[in-house]
């Protein structure tokens, strides 16, 4: 059961690909200088038109409005059938399917696969002839996207991960700060999401950063659980992460207590939700190189962790 529930959400997972699919438009896949032809020209001039530009078909244009489309497949029958001085008028289509420039890719996506044609004529909404698509058109246009969106990342990534080297100075000390509001279940967990995005830019090895994601998000369901809101700190230097998560709430009577796997104070209606289940401090715990857990009841609390990016480092050598 576990196996199946796990390949039906594989299935229902969105590729990048997909997504652009939906945020592209047709103007951002189509060829805009788009070679045509008048109804008078032969099917021979039409035959010629096709070599020289390496095409499979053209619209067809009259006084400046599309009256048709011809292609290739046209040509064919138009030399089986010994009829190359015919005019494109007479062999074109010409009650054609067009686009609009600014239809979601996915609408040409879809004419394609429905309607089987090789082109589509793009249009404006004023019914001008803006460009033309033709299948190999939506492909490149998505690996155009995925390679922009590709070096930028890489752009991104090489400087954040250059940061420290580029600076001159004899300490260098990284600080991100986030608000967490107490009782904001809808937007749990987006500080530490954003402090694990910031630290992979930054290019630092993965396991470090999801033990400090995982300490940052206990840490950040407890403000919101048992607060009225803080706020989280992370310090980041060459050397180690200093991690603090700081709140003015009721405070801790037994902090010895709280750090007992299960132990939880959340109402019923917060465990309801899935929240509370009293493993927040000892997933903390498990990883952290050092947590120092201080509270004073009707004051508030702090947690302080350290985790360094260089195993076997002490505090001792990092002060």
């Amino acid at each position: 059961m576990a196996v199946n529930a796990a390949f039906s959400e594989r299935k229902r997972e969105i590729t990048r690909l997909q997504e652009l699919v939906y945020e592209l438009r047709v103007r951002d896949a189509m060829t805009s200088k788009v070679i045509t032809v008048a109804p008078q020209t032969t099917m021979a001039e039409f035959r010629e038109v096709l070599r020289a530009n390496r095409i499979s078909g053209t619209p067809v244009v009259e006084g400046g409005r599309m009256v048709g489309i011809i292609s290739i497949e046209d040509l064919i029958k138009a030399l089986a059938a010994g009829e190359l001085n015919a005019t494109v008028g007479e062999k074109m289509t010409p009650r054609t399917v067009t686009l609009y420039e600014d239809d979601p890719l996915i609408h040409a996506v879809g004419k394609f696969s429905s309607l089987g044609y090789g082109r589509f004529p793009v249009i404006n909404r004023q019914g001008d002839l803006v460009g033309i698509l033709v299948q190999g058109d939506i492909v490149r246009a998505l690996l155009r996207r995925m390679e922009i969106e590709y070096h930028e990342e890489e752009v991104r990534r090489y400087r954040a991960s250059h940061l420290f080297e580029d600076i001159l100075a004899d300490q260098v000390t990284l600080h991100l700060r986030y608000r967490v509001v107490g009782g904001d279940f809808e937007r749990a967990g987006e500080a530490s999401s954003q402090l694990k995005k910031t630290l992979s830019r930054l290019g630092i090895n993965p396991r470090i950063v999801r033990r400090v994601a995982i300490a940052a998000y206990e840490a950040e369901m407890n403000i919101v659980i048992y607060t009225d809101g803080g706020e989280i700190v992370a310090e980041v230097t060459p050397i180690r992460i200093h991690l603090e998560a700081i709140d003015h709430g009721p405070g801790i009577p037994d902090i010895q207590k709280a750090m007992e796997p299960g132990f939880s104070t959340a109402p019923e209606w917060v465990r309801e939700m899935g929240f509370g289940a009293g493993m927040g401090l000892p997933n903390i715990q498990a990883c952290a190189d050092e947590m120092v857990l201080e509270s004073t009841v009707g004051v508030g609390t702090t947690l302080k962790v350290i985790i360094y990016l260089t195993s076997g480092r002490r505090a001792s050598t990092d002060t």
